[in-house]
């Protein structure tokens, strides 16, 4: 299933929805015609797209808002920030092309700061699939709350068959590991699966936890994997500074955990536009990458 089949199923038959875009209709090509008068497509104005979509919720409606990732978190945060924020509006903004996915576009299109920015918006939260599926799996609950959402947007085809049985706030656990444990948030969750596995074949015990929701934090799940682990590796498409990183980090000092964590993201810089193989490569975060870099680390 698509994103669109599964946001069809949801909004089609319920008249409190409201489909809006800054025109970003790539994923939501038929949405126009079947939702009529309750698609709004703004152009690429993304403050008056936040700011429409916060009439309507202010209304009754459940609004899903459509805009480049980058463009929608920081030419709009004033306005998620005062109108969506303080007034904890049932707004779910959809970032398109967030991280690694907006590949071949330079830094001005890179949304690499995105987490970072809405998790210190009170009230908001923040949901990061690791592919389609798992976007589809995730995506009724989120548009069916009441709360405001970030969304990472996320149609990668899906390597791994998740946990259907989602709630929001949990993370989905796809092994315990005794030598090291990935947390990844997003995109880089099939790259983790391949470190995994290359690590695995060095005869280490690993464990990978896919972080859905950085907020609200699975704690839990987050320090059982402390407890159980030499080391903690935090694994995201996004700025080492306010992402995963720095959540995990917090989360430590504020229960006392004294953990080896090893984080990999992108320190202070943007990444090399290209092709998202060939980015991927360059930026040492494939698969096979990210295990040379976590055995580097612990020799």
């Amino acid at each position: 299933m698509t994103y669109e089949d599964a946001l069809k199923e949801i909004t089609l038959g319920d008249e409190t929805y409201i489909v809006t875009t800054a025109e970003s209709r790539k994923y939501i090509e038929n949405i126009p015609l079947l939702m009529g008068e309750r698609f709004i497509d703004t152009g690429i104005t993304e403050q008056t797209l936040i700011g429409v979509s916060c009439g309507f919720a202010l209304r009754g409606r459940t609004v899903i808002a459509h805009g480049f990732a980058s463009f929608v978190t920081m030419r709009a945060f004033e306005f998620i920030r005062t109108d969506i924020g303080i007034g904890n509006l049932p707004v779910k903004i959809v970032g398109i092309a967030p991280g690694f996915l907006s590949t071949a576009n330079g830094p001005a299109h890179q949304a690499l700061e995105d987490i970072s920015l809405m998790r210190g918006i009170p009230n908001m939260n923040i949901l990061c699939p690791a592919d389609v599926q798992d976007l589809v799996i995730c995506l009724r609950k989120v548009v069916e709350t009441q709360d405001p959402f970030y969304i990472r947007f996320n149609d990668e085809p899906a390597v791994y068959t998740h946990d259907y049985d989602y709630e929001i706030g949990k993370a989905e656990v796809v092994s315990s590991g005794k030598d090291i444990t990935i947390l990844v948030c997003g995109y880089l969750f099939n790259q983790a699966l391949k470190a995994k596995e290359v690590l695995e074949s060095k005869g280490m015990s690993v464990g990978l936890v896919n972080i859905r929701t950085p907020k609200p934090l699975d704690e839990q799940a987050a320090l059982e994997a402390a407890d159980r682990t030499k080391l903690i590796v935090t694994l995201e498409d996004h700025f080492l500074t306010g992402g995963l990183y720095s959540i995990v980090s917090e989360l430590f000092v504020k229960n006392k955990v004294n953990a080896d964590v090893f984080p990999i993201a992108l320190d202070n810089k943007w990444f090399k536009p290209g092709l998202i193989n060939d980015v991927l490569e360059y930026e040492g975060f494939t698969g096979g990458k990210i295990a040379e870099r976590i055995l580097d680390y612990l020799k």
